[in-house]
């Protein structure tokens, strides 16, 4: 099945298979959901109860679940079923003029329906513990024949924030109780849930593509893997001043861009944006 090799020494190139994923089908979307619920902790319950000054500095999603399920009565169509759990990077200000930063925890739900065919086997696939002689609490890895779901999503936009008195309902899509340890464990507070508390009500955008997926064999060219010519260059610790007279005069940071140089896609929380990740584990 070769295809012959290059000339003058060249790389060989093979037809050879390989298995991989292929998409079956995939969307688009822009969803707004508005008044989605912020769960918070002690200290940002305290605060929203004494202030109505409150500001987000940085959202950004924490973890997703993902699940596909067949839709009935339509063969070879699947429901893709998404929660969000977002991190909200908050801040109030107090009395006498002072700010104080404080976390919360929103969720949000999605669903699409995707094209994704049938499949009518089950795949195994060795591990470390698949064997001849495998103890009984021991098995191959065992994936079904339902297609894989997939999405990207980039980070939301706020789009508003606001505290609601105990009278209204913000949207909730869950509980307390349904938010897995994996994301409550990432914040240093236990949220709180009383009837009787104001609660803080958050507006959020997101874009995301949906996709759905399952694993196909194909055959394909390939040439072999070449070693780079080019060798790493390290940097000399004892000579500073060397390295930094290698470097290029930063020309943009004196010249301040104009309004048409800035492109207003999606969210860009900038500073924030930096103090949210750099905050992620609390």
């Amino acid at each position: 099945m070769s295809e012959g090799r290059s000339l003058c020494g060249g790389s060989s190139r093979d037809v050879v298979a390989i298995d991989t994923n292929r998409i079956l089908d995939s969307c688009r979307d822009k969803d707004c959901y508005e008044d989605v619920r912020v769960y918070l902790g002690s200290t940002g319950q305290d605060i929203i109860e004494h202030t109505g000054n409150i500001r987000v500095k940085c959202a950004e999603i924490m973890s997703a679940n993902i699940s596909v399920e067949p839709v009935q009565f339509s063969r070879g169509f699947y429901t893709v079923n998404i929660r969000f759990y977002i991190k909200i990077v908050l801040e109030g200000c107090l009395c006498p003029g002072r700010t104080q930063e404080f976390y919360g925890l929103s969720i949000v739900d999605k669903k699409v329906i995707l094209f994704g065919s049938e499949g009518n086997v089950n795949i195994y696939k060795s591990t470390e513990n698949c064997s001849f002689c495998s103890d009984k609490h021991f098995g191959c890895a065992h994936e079904t024949n339902l297609p894989v779901g997939v999405i990207e999503v980039a980070s939301p936009v706020v789009l508003g924030i606001k505290i609601l008195e105990p009278m209204h309902r913000c949207n909730c899509c869950c509980s307390l109780e349904d938010i897995p340890e994996t994301v409550s464990s990432r914040f240093d507070c236990m949220f709180s849930d009383h009837d009787g508390d104001r609660r803080l009500a958050i507006s959020l955008g997101f874009f995301s593509v949906v996709r759905i997926e399952r694993p196909a064999q194909y055959l394909i060219n390939a040439s072999e893997y070449s070693i780079p010519k080019k060798e790493c260059v390290q940097s000399e610790d004892d000579d500073p001043c060397s390295l930094f007279r290698n470097m290029d005069f930063p020309t943009s940071e004196f010249s301040p861009p104009s309004l048409s140089d800035f492109s207003f896609k999606g969210n860009d929380c900038g500073e924030a944006k930096c103090s949210c990740r750099g905050n992620s584990n609390k």
